[in-house]
């Protein structure tokens, strides 16, 4: 059985799958989600995006304050997503770069930038293009690529400025999204990483994974995006040693359980795979049953209930996965809407009616994908 945490109007309230959905209130996030979770006894979390991570990890933080009576909640929270020890890791850009090469995994190197002349200094060491991140975004919202001193200097100080009032106004009375009304009432500045450019395509690994073991992974190249910093609308299933090998290293690291995804940047004249960041929740290509050793909720069913593997039937022989409804929003004529299998929620027709009547809300090139949280609870059948 599935319950979930959302906004109201949230896609994931439309899904039959979901016994019952509770309020998600953007001013109150933690009580949100400790009361959907007091309510719901589940045995299973599930993140949607970044930030319902960020806030089960304060609300551990909070219920580990109060002893005895919180421990349930923390153990719940480490049962869903690994060791508290990597909670603080997981978005810390520079602080996951490092990391990674300790363990022998290629990454770029990334260093926190803290003010413009940081900026001139790192483009002095490396040169153009650079990568800019902000800590705390996913979706592409929080990065820029700069061809020049101009550009890296101009993202800098967008990445790192406040979200403006208006904004903050805007998204909480259209939207009923509060998310950024505190950030932009305190004048919270965002942590801004400079990254060394790797020139390649992008490819993404999606894993399974359960106290620091990787229990089934997908790994993909992408094909296409809805926008140059935006999340993939077609991947293509591959094979990658190395992408594969990184993605066990940092999950025994991290002491990770439950699904987490990975991206890379697959060296152009190499073919070497740099492991760019993580993304420490569900990812859209978490569903797909691919086959043996490619069924992420079989396996993870499997490790929390003690019961034997039993993956799904293979969704597909076809090894391009066109995702809906991005690919069909980025281009209504899209050859690979046809020639992918295109991953259409035929058996949930309410959120299939949402993606096609409001297409705008399902906009996951938009900013909004990382403010407008979402998790599932899961009861394991005993």
């Amino acid at each position: 059985m599935v319950d979930a945490a959302c906004p109201a109007g949230h896609p994931l309230g439309k899904m039959r799958a979901v016994r019952r959905a509770y309020a998600y209130r953007g001013l109150m996030p933690l009580y949100s989600f400790a009361e959907a979770i007091t309510a719901v006894q589940p045995d299973f979390i599930v993140p949607g995006d970044d930030l319902a991570t960020r806030h089960l990890h304060h609300l551990h933080a909070r219920q580990h304050l109060r002893g005895k009576a919180g421990q349930w909640v923390c153990e719940l929270i480490e049962r869903s997503l690994g060791a508290p020890e990597s909670f603080p890791v997981v978005y810390a850009r520079t602080a996951f770069a490092d990391l990674a090469r300790e363990e022998g995994v290629r990454a770029p190197k990334t260093e926190v930038v803290a003010n413009l002349d940081d900026v001139r200094k790192w483009v002095a060491r490396f040169g153009l293009p650079t990568v800019l991140k902000s800590n705390g975004t996913s979706g592409g919202e929080g990065v820029r690529v700069a061809s020049t001193l101009e550009e890296a200097e101009r993202a800098f100080r967008d990445l790192q400025s406040p979200p403006l009032l208006a904004r903050a106004a805007k998204r909480a009375l259209v939207d009923q999204d509060k998310s950024l009304v505190w950030p932009s009432l305190l004048r919270h500045r965002s942590v801004v990483n400079a990254q060394v450019f790797v020139a390649g395509h992008e490819a993404t690994t999606t894993v399974a994974c359960w106290e620091g073991t990787v229990l089934a992974s997908l790994h993909f190249e992408v094909v296409n995006k809805r926008s140059s910093a935006g999340p993939s609308s077609v991947l293509r299933l591959i094979e990658n040693a190395e992408m594969s090998v990184a993605a066990e290293r940092m999950v025994r690291r991290l002491g990770l359980s439950g699904i987490h995804g990975f991206d890379f940047m697959v060296e152009a004249h190499t073919g070497n795979a740099h492991l760019i960041e993580i993304n420490p929740r569900a990812t859209q290509v978490g569903h797909l049953a691919l086959g043996a050793g490619r069924d992420l909720p079989a396996a993870l069913y499997s490790a929390l209930s003690g019961e034997p593997l039993r993956p799904a039937k293979k969704l597909t022989e076809n090894d391009t996965i066109t995702l809906f409804p991005q690919e069909w929003l980025r281009e209504p004529a899209s050859p690979f809407l046809t020639s992918g299998y295109h991953d259409v929620p035929w058996e949930e027709p309410e959120l299939l009616r949402a993606c096609v009547r409001k297409p705008w809300t399902l906009n996951f090139s938009d900013s909004r994908q990382d403010t407008v949280p979402a998790l599932s609870t899961v009861h394991i059948p005993r």
